[in-house]
């Protein structure tokens, strides 16, 4: 992979270009006159009744919130005045986010949270790092729609900023995420995502490495790897496979619509699949988010979730693999996470899983 160019925004932080073969970036300085980055402006709090941190960012009550097309922040801004991509055109970009819940870490400050048996109120500053990944410079655009090429370059920045937030202190998990749709949440409605170097395991990622480790321990056998192994056993619940990754709605779905996408070996991050295995991946995951937009007469609402372990330590059970997810039951009804799934954790579906995966391979391409 060609390294991406390097720039940096009026405020000092990180920007990264990533161009397709035959482009190069062109980046033109960065004119705005933004106040200064307060880093760790944030804190993590200890809560005791669930053994989990908690992000708390105040300063992203000022994030910028559903701009007008002609005001979009990630569209490009070839006067260097406005957008935070100074560019007359790009690919593919990643920049630090402007309002984070996490910033600070670099890879020359030591960072450890403090015990979590300490007495009192527990807190630290909110160490890690944010960054916005932005799938193409066409407002109208949506990840579903790029080419396959395009859809591997992407593949390739998550990668790039993987290792890199991965060889910064502190930083203990590394999460690729993109929410789509309104109903989701968005703000912005310009094709991106996310990435966020966690300075801590976040607690489904701890819950699921606990059943791992479980796992090893009385089989011998790594728990992802023989899940595929039983869904594509089963089959009737597989939407999409090749030689290289495998997607299928799981057995015990929690949401509307969800679908998980595994390599057919064991990875723990983006970072060990090779050049086929990317090709491969960003081939079936176009694949999945097409079924998503052809499921019902409008585009799906979505979250994609990459799930990234170290394989070390505590996350030596880890496999690399993404879960997408979509509240929409039905062609005109959402579903809501109210008191049993908000407040007990307990999920209730509407649907068969079987009946889901049948769906979805009704709409393949």
């Amino acid at each position: 992979m060609t390294e991406p160019l390097h720039w940096t925004l009026a405020d000092g932080r990180d920007e990264f270009f990533f161009a397709l073969p035959g482009h190069s970036a062109s980046p033109v300085p960065d004119r705005r006159p933004l106040p200064p980055r307060v880093e760790k402006s944030s804190q993590v709090r200890f809560d005791r009744q669930t053994g989990q941190w908690v992000i708390i960012a105040a300063l992203r009550q000022d994030r910028t919130y559903k701009p007008p097309p002609d005001q979009c922040p990630l569209c490009p801004g070839p006067s260097g005045d406005r957008s935070e991509i100074p560019a007359p055109a790009y690919d593919v970009v990643v920049f630090e986010n402007r309002f984070p819940s996490l910033s600070g870490a670099d890879a020359h400050t030591p960072f450890a949270l403090p015990d979590e048996d300490g007495g009192g109120f527990i807190a630290a500053p909110g160490h890690g790092r944010c960054e916005v990944i932005c799938f193409s410079s066409d407002h109208d655009a949506s990840f579903a729609q790029l080419s396959p090429s395009h859809a591997r370059l992407v593949v390739d920045a998550w990668q790039h900023r993987t290792a890199d937030m991965l060889s910064r202190n502190g930083i203990e998990q590394v999460f690729c995420f993109e929410n789509r749709g309104e109903d989701i949440g968005v703000t912005l409605t310009h094709p991106h995502g996310q990435i966020y170097g966690y300075p801590f395991l976040t607690p489904r990622t701890a819950t699921v490495l606990r059943q791992a480790d479980a796992h090893h321990r009385r089989t011998g056998g790594n728990m992802f790897a023989d899940i595929l192994a039983t869904e594509v056993a089963d089959g009737s619940r597989v939407i999409a496979r090749n030689d290289w990754f495998t997607a299928f709605v799981p057995f015990a779905a929690r949401w509307p619509v969800e679908v998980h996408v595994y390599p057919n070996r064991l990875v723990p991050n983006l970072i060990g699949l090779t050049d086929a295995e990317r090709d491969a991946f960003a081939e079936i995951y176009l694949d999945v988010l097409g079924r998503f937009d052809r499921l019902y007469p409008t585009p799906l609402p979505y979250i994609s979730a990459l799930h990234q372990y170290t394989g070390v330590g505590a996350q030596r059970e880890g496999y690399f693999h993404v879960e997408l997810m979509s509240i929409r039951r039905s062609a005109t009804k959402l579903k809501f996470l109210a008191g049993s799934e908000s407040a007990m954790d307990a999920y209730i579906s509407d649907v068969t899983p079987e009946a889901v995966a049948q769906r979805l391979r009704e709409v393949a391409p």
